[in-house]
């Protein structure tokens, strides 16, 4: 009886332990758009990355390189280039980072009203 008392708490504690990997319901977040890999040096390939000021901390949201991540990377895809960005998707952590599976990207001009 204690084996299964102790194998049931075991198990839930790794359920809870697992429950950040999965994906989220869809957020939105507003930040600037810029490539990890020309940009800021943190993936070895082209990727979009949104840093999302909270606080007094930047968060760095990694996209994943769906067809909708693609669309909008070529304008950022140069040392220093960025847009500001409104995205919508599912978020997950993975390694450690904030990983997110991008839904919609929307380019904002210096005014907030989206430009597309």
């Amino acid at each position: 009886m204690k084996r299964m008392i102790l194998a049931f708490a075991a198990g839930l504690l790794l359920a809870g332990m697992a429950g950040p990997a999965f994906a989220s319901d869809p957020v939105t977040i507003t930040g600037t758009m810029v490539c990890g890999k020309c940009t800021l040096h943190l993936t070895k390939e082209c990727q979009n990355v949104v840093e999302v000021a909270q606080g007094t901390n930047t968060v760095y949201y990694f996209l994943e390189m769906n067809d909708v991540s693609k669309a909008a990377h070529d304008p950022i895809c140069d040392p220093g280039n960025s847009e500001k960005v409104t995205v919508t998707g599912t978020v997950q952590v993975k390694d450690g980072k904030e990983v997110m599976t991008p839904a919609k990207i929307v380019v904002l001009n210096s005014s907030g009203v989206s430009e597309k």
